[in-house]
């Protein structure tokens, strides 16, 4: 009897010391594959135009264009921070028109090159699709989770680096799982302080409170992430530990800083005909930041 007690106090002991030791990364990169659905991301923009603008749009083209399209993106985490940005793949060069899985998110690709929709304004305040713009492959996104505080590099007319806070998201934790990239993931509804609606699957295996399109606020990493007003998805694919520390070489030297408060008052003047600022603002942060 004492050396069976023994022995079982030794194996708990042993399996107490590979618990203390179970290996959960800080550091790495996340392969992402981000979907846009296309026909009926384009149906939800042509539905805020007036008729004759929308015939401009081109919608009569709607079915000879694919269900959706993909983007490969890298998302690279440390401790404090993480960046975003388009994986540079010769895939990456086209548009796949290929969805994934029915998840994961892509950027719309109307007038050549994958990249978000891009937005400019009009006299009626509705919204078209310019040449050009605000194209993911020059677009990149960096947190600093210490400082609460990113930044967005784009080029629209010019690049610019744009620094706000990190977005309030209100989460709210569901008793669903899933298994995304090999890791267990928990989903959450979220909302916006603009009361946009958001889904998110985050793991508490990669203990960084982060994830795709500067979104945090979770006890862990965002690796599936879904709003469905946009009809665009974020899905893991793959994730790679790493002793690295976040490359801090990304950020253009050339490019023009502003806030956010001030690019949205400049931007968003396009949108205030007939439209309330708030909407505006709204309008501006989604082609920015999904």
């Amino acid at each position: 009897m004492i050396k069976f007690i023994t022995t079982l106090l030794t194996l708990l002991c042993i399996t107490g010391v590979h618990a203390q030791y179970a290996y959960f990364g800080t550091r790495g990169k996340i392969a992402f594959d981000k979907i846009t659905f296309t026909k009926a991301r384009i149906r939800s923009m042509t539905q805020q135009m007036d008729p004759s603008r929308s015939m401009r749009f081109g919608t009569g083209n709607l079915d000879n264009m694919p269900e959706s399209s993909t983007q490969k993106l890298v998302l690279h985490f440390d401790e404090s921070s993480t960046l975003l940005l388009p994986e540079v793949t010769a895939e990456n060069a086209t548009s796949t028109g290929r969805g994934n899985r029915g998840a994961g998110g892509g950027n719309i690709r109307i007038t050549g090159g994958q990249g978000n929709i891009s937005v400019r304004g009009n006299s009626g305040g509705g919204m078209v699709v310019a040449r050009g713009g605000m194209g993911s492959n020059s677009k990149i996104m960096y947190q600093d989770l210490k400082k609460n505080i990113s930044n967005l590099q784009l080029e629209i007319d010019q690049k610019y680096t744009i620094t706000d806070s990190l977005n309030n998201i209100t989460w709210r934790f569901t008793d669903e799982y899933r298994d995304i990239a090999g890791f267990e993931c928990r989903r959450v509804n979220g909302a916006t302080p603009d009361s946009l609606y958001i889904v998110a699957f985050y793991t508490d295996q990669i203990p960084v409170s982060a994830g795709p399109a500067l979104t945090s606020g979770l006890p862990g990493m965002i690796l599936g992430l879904a709003i469905p007003e946009m009809h665009i998805q974020y899905w893991a694919t793959k994730v790679d530990y790493t002793n690295d520390t976040i490359p801090m070489d990304w950020k253009d030297k050339k490019a023009t800083p502003i806030t956010m408060d001030e690019f949205v008052k400049n931007i968003g003047r396009m949108y205030q005909r007939g439209r309330d600022s708030g909407t505006a603002r709204r309008q501006v942060l989604e082609q920015l930041i999904y």
